[in-house]
């Protein structure tokens, strides 16, 4: 595929984990983009009988927040999701709540800022004394829901029904990092991930990625990526492959131009 005229070779860096760089990649590759991945972690479901439990029980609350597709499809394969339940249940992002539909879930809530403080700000979720509520989850990340939702007067349940193994960042992807001429971008939408890669990379190849674009999923990434030494970051639409690959080729587009 003939990449755009006016846009140089460029690459694109994933932190997404093990196994899970396809979407970004199909997303990118049409805007130009190489696709390199760095996994710094691989996520492994829980299949045992006390997460199985504590997911029936967490599935009858008043309100049942799921923090990623991570966890949907990890709570999918330990319980049926497509029952009737008597609470509301809702999402982060539209990809987590596209999750939930394609396990037959109905009338999922999610915001139109995908993020923990877009999630804070729907009405379902404004007043909770009295009400119990159920957070779908790994360990790690995602703290503000769980501190929100328990200061807003909830009875909270969290069940970690997955949870993220770090990884020995690739010596290949690495390799081939270091042979790439133009200029990369590294799509930002973990905080644990990006604190993973900055752990692992050699100090070569540090340097020289925090004197790249940066592309962040919300106003709080963007935040800590200027806090961990990047200087050209910007803001995406959301954590959405798509919106991460178009703002990544907008960042491109303008530095080629400039």
């Amino acid at each position: 595929m003939n990449r755009p005229a006016h846009v140089p070779e460029w690459t694109l860096l994933s932190l997404r984990p093990r196994g899970q760089h396809a979407a970004l990649r199909r997303a990118a590759t049409p805007l130009g983009a190489r696709v390199v991945g760095l996994s710094p972690w691989a996520l492994v479901a829980r299949h045992d009988a006390d997460t199985r439990a504590a997911l029936a029980q967490a599935l009858r609350a008043d309100r049942v927040v799921f923090s990623s597709p991570a966890a949907v499809h990890a709570a999918g394969r330990l319980q049926p999701l497509a029952a009737p339940h008597p609470g509301t249940w809702l999402a982060v992002g539209a990809g987590t709540a596209a999750a939930l539909r394609s396990h037959g879930a109905a009338d999922v809530q999610a915001p139109q800022r995908m993020d923990s403080e877009g999630l804070l700000d729907l009405p379902a979720l404004a007043t909770l004394h009295g009400l119990r509520a159920a957070l779908v989850t790994a360990p790690g990340g995602r703290g503000v829901i769980a501190e929100t939702l328990q200061a807003r007067g909830a009875q909270l349940q969290r069940v970690d029904v997955y949870r993220r193994q770090p990884l020995r960042l690739p010596p290949r992807a690495l390799q081939r990092l270091r042979r790439r001429t133009g200029p990369w971008v590294l799509a930002l939408s973990s905080a644990e991930a990006l604190g993973l890669l900055q752990a692992q990379l050699p100090p070569d190849l540090l340097a020289r990625l925090q004197d790249q674009q940066v592309v962040a999923a919300s106003p709080r990434l963007l935040a800590l990526a200027h806090d961990a030494g990047f200087t050209r970051v910007s803001l995406a639409e959301g954590p959405l492959p798509a919106q991460l690959a178009q703002a990544a080729h907008a960042a491109i587009t303008t530095s080629a131009g400039s």
